[in-house]
């Protein structure tokens, strides 16, 4: 395996990033419509179809321009709108929708591990097999990302909207006041590297066990090597 041109990395990676934040939010929207709340579902937001999802900054520009940039990547997608009120149980359950979209991020980096597994098995004997290999790998990493970046507890992400819902009340409105602050902390802690010591670490031992499902780790090891050459 040879390093890859910016067209092939781009070409790669675009599938595995459109698919993983259209289920991510699509996720949101089904697990809202499930509990009471059906917003999602009459704006049309519980979709396959990344178009109604995307943001064109945060789901294409900045994630593909720091993959290139700096093999890291952060981004967002337009969020699902929910509203709380129609919850059956709204503190309850907004932890429950706010963990179907790192949940549904897990099920897409399994799914990958199978196309990665197909595309090795194919790479010998069917033309451009190996894309699927490689794609696979990128699918792998992007969801490993985003599953674990969005647990990270900070407002607006994932992982503090479940920890908005559990914490007691009194300390519950004082955190939730920060949420007009979250992106910039975000953003602050990613640019000085402490976001990516953080998370990098996790992701990387996430990757290594869904290789091992595989049943190729060292070529996905090598794989991971390319991806993130740049």
């Amino acid at each position: 395996m040879t390093p890859l041109t910016t067209l092939q990395q781009v070409s790669i990676w675009i599938i595995p990033i459109l698919f993983a934040i259209t289920v991510h939010e699509a996720a949101h929207g089904w697990a809202a419509n499930k509990l009471g709340d059906d917003t999602a579902k009459r704006l049309g937001r519980i979709t396959l179809n990344p178009i109604k999802h995307i943001d064109l900054i945060g789901t294409i520009i900045l994630p593909i321009a720091m993959l290139l940039l700096s093999g890291f990547m952060f981004g967002w997608a337009k969020p699902v709108p929910v509203n709380w009120h129609q919850l059956h149980n709204p503190r309850r359950d907004m932890a429950f929708v706010a963990a179907a979209g790192p949940l549904s991020n897990l099920l897409m980096a399994l799914f990958w591990v199978v196309i990665a597994k197909i595309g090795w098995v194919l790479a010998d004997s069917v033309p451009y097999a190996l894309f699927l290999f490689y794609m696979g790998g990128a699918g792998m990493f992007i969801n490993s990302v985003l599953a674990l970046l969005n647990l990270v507890p900070i407002l607006p992400l994932d992982g503090g909207r479940v920890l908005h819902s559990l914490l007691p009340l009194r300390f519950a409105i004082p955190f939730g006041r920060s949420e007009p602050f979250g992106l910039f902390i975000l953003l602050g802690l990613l640019f000085i590297g402490a976001l990516g010591y953080i998370v990098f670490p996790a992701v990387i031992f996430l990757y290594v066990q869904l290789s091992y499902l595989t049943g190729i780790p060292n070529e996905m090891f090598a794989l991971l090597r390319i991806l993130l050459t740049h």
